[in-house]
């Protein structure tokens, strides 16, 4: 049975003592200590169960309900316009529905910086496409972000409870992950990057039907709004969620998952096709676009013929075909109505270009010819050193970037100084664990 079935007849209903005890068990953890909850939300079915199921938990708790829940989702920038607009709706209806409850949320919509973004990348830094292989796009427009604000709440309360809409049920090699985990008594599990977070996974048994049992059957959520645009979106893109990313163990969410509408890793994007085939026909200029930026990335008459370092070997794109990819971009803006990219990216672009070949304004000027009046802004925050470095390594050969930002972490910030006892031999461990890692995501043998 597929999911529109599974809404369609509704047959299969949770059993009421499964729900009974995923609701007894979130309650158990939200009572046994006072480290703050992060769920993370995507906009999905699963994490939308999830934070549906906490919601009512501290509804019921009441008064009781004494620590914070901080519920944090992503926006890459470049996420289908639909999904994007419908999470920014849930958001706030979820962040003014518990502030009229009086419940301890904190709602946060996480994207990356100006230097960070897909634009300021592919088309200001002329990274190629991504790939499988060289998946700069999760490290730069998820994980970052994402990290930046569980690291600012751990750094305030020590420690947090990080809660994922993982189930068995979605793959079978989720399912032999999740069984691999080392947990403890509590059923929690230490986060593998993420210092100083647990990993809690209250729905790990939920079966994909009693997913889409309780949210047809509990609509309108508690927070206000329904559930229907999200049950229509699914019906759409006949597709799944794309959870909001920490690593690079997840994988990627073009394919049959809603996702970034630019994603070149998987051959072709089935959640955007469905949109287009159930009626969205003005996201079809998206998708021939996206199309455009997976095939342009082989020609060699697109790639410098040297990389960044000097060495010789397909490099980034071609200062004029960046320009190219530029003014395209600004059309499909006017083509779709859409705002697909920032005044922020493009100042961001335009820096990127006078440092290495224009000192003639020109993403600035191309901005104007299409209406989009960028002003002058202070010049942005350059990223730190060591981002500074990784984003040079990742220009400069196809690398894999958790690999090389781990590694820079390792060195500059985790091994500072190898005078300290023992702190080589360790290093040396933590280096051939990372390598070890990055060989089984890409899929090889050490």
């Amino acid at each position: 049975m597929n999911y529109l079935e599974a809404i369609a007849t509704a047959t299969a209903t949770a059993p009421a003592e499964h729900l009974a005890r995923t609701k007894a068990r979130l309650a158990d953890l939200y009572r046994r200590d006072s480290r703050p909850w992060i769920v993370a939300f995507s906009g999905g079915k699963d994490s939308t169960l999830l934070l549906q199921l906490v919601y009512e938990l501290l509804l019921e708790l009441g008064k009781q309900a004494g620590k914070t829940v901080h519920v944090v989702s992503s926006d890459t920038g470049v996420e289908a316009p639909n999904v994007s607009a419908y999470l920014a709706r849930t958001l706030e209806c979820i962040a003014h529905g518990a502030q009229e409850a009086g419940l301890p949320f904190q709602v946060h919509l996480v994207k990356p910086a100006p230097h960070e973004s897909f634009w300021a990348k592919l088309i200001g830094a002329g990274y190629p496409s991504p790939t499988r292989w060289f998946r700069w796009c999760t490290t730069t427009m998820k994980i970052r972000p994402t990290r930046r604000i569980i690291e600012k709440i751990t750094q305030h309360d020590g420690s947090v409870i990080l809660l994922l809409g993982t189930r068995v049920d979605e793959s079978s090699d989720r399912g032999k992950r999740i069984q691999n985990r080392q947990s403890t008594a509590d059923g929690l599990n230490p986060h593998h990057e993420i210092p100083n977070a647990l990993v809690a996974t209250p729905i790990v048994d939920w079966s994909t039907e009693e997913v889409w049992d309780y949210l047809f059957s509990h609509n309108p959520p508690p927070w206000g709004g329904r559930h229907d645009f999200l049950l229509e979106l699914y019906r759409q893109a006949a597709g799944g969620e794309c959870p909001v990313v920490f690593d690079l163990s997840t994988p990627s969410c073009g394919g049959s998952r809603f996702g970034c509408w630019t994603c070149t890793v998987v051959k072709e994007d089935k959640s955007m096709q469905g949109f287009i085939q159930s009626g969205e026909v003005q996201f079809a200029p998206l998708n021939d676009f996206r199309d455009k930026l997976k095939r342009v990335r082989e020609l060699q008459d697109w790639r410098s013929p040297r990389k960044k370092d000097g060495t010789a070997g397909p490099g980034p794109f071609r200062p004029e075909r960046r320009v190219e990819l530029f003014r395209e971009l600004l059309a499909l803006e006017k083509q779709v109505g859409e705002r697909l990219i920032s005044d922020e990216e493009i100042h961001g672009i335009q820096e990127l270009w006078t440092r290495e070949f224009d000192l003639s304004g020109t993403a600035l000027k191309l901005a104007a010819e299409f209406g989009r009046r960028v002003e002058t802004m202070d010049e942005l925050d350059h990223p730190p050193l060591e981002q500074q470095v990784l984003d040079e390594l990742l220009a400069a050969g196809d690398l894999e970037p958790d690999l090389i930002d781990r590694l820079l972490s390792l060195v500059l910030r985790e091994y500072p100084d190898l005078t300290v006892w023992g702190s080589k031999a360790a290093l040396e461990r933590e280096i051939a664990q990372a390598i070890a890692a990055s060989v089984e995501r890409q899929g090889g043998t050490a």
